[in-house]
């Protein structure tokens, strides 16, 4: 079976342009962090920012190779000039469901067809429904079980 090849790169531009995004947000948030937990939210938020430009280089390099041209376009950058911790997590809990609904978008387009971009985008499904529960348990507080990820 083939799948739509228009359909699929137009997800992964969606995709390389919203985690371009993120890695740029991740960066400036990772600058507003002031306070005694400064160094170590500082050091998560790069990683992210880190992680967003590897997931947006992979998007682009599977664009690439089905021939295609990736997108030189970012994705939406809102500075709401909340720079609260709380704020920042829940800023971020919402870029990751944005992400996730891409990727799965993406599944739905390729699975059954291509073993490669099935396997790609149920990789970064898992990895980014993984990232949004780890964020919902950063916004609790200590003792606190209920999520806010749902």
């Amino acid at each position: 079976m083939e799948f739509d090849k228009q359909k699929v790169v137009a997800v992964l531009n969606k995709i390389l342009e919203t985690e371009l995004a993120g890695a740029v947000r991740y960066t400036h948030y990772s600058l507003m962090v002031f306070g005694y937990n400064r160094i170590p939210i500082v050091g998560w938020l790069r990683e992210q920012a880190s992680e967003g430009m590897m997931h947006a280089t992979q998007a682009g390099e599977i664009i690439t190779s089905l021939g295609e041209h990736p997108s030189l376009a970012i994705g939406p950058l809102l500075e709401t000039h909340k720079h609260d911790i709380g704020d920042i997590l829940r800023e971020a809990l919402d870029n990751e469901r944005v992400a996730i609904k891409l990727y799965k978008e993406l599944l739905s387009l390729v699975e059954g067809k291509s073993v490669w971009l099935e396997e790609y985008a149920r990789g970064m499904v898992h990895m980014e429904e993984t990232h949004s529960y780890e964020v919902d348990k950063m916004l609790r507080k200590p003792g606190e079980v209920k999520s806010y990820a749902s």
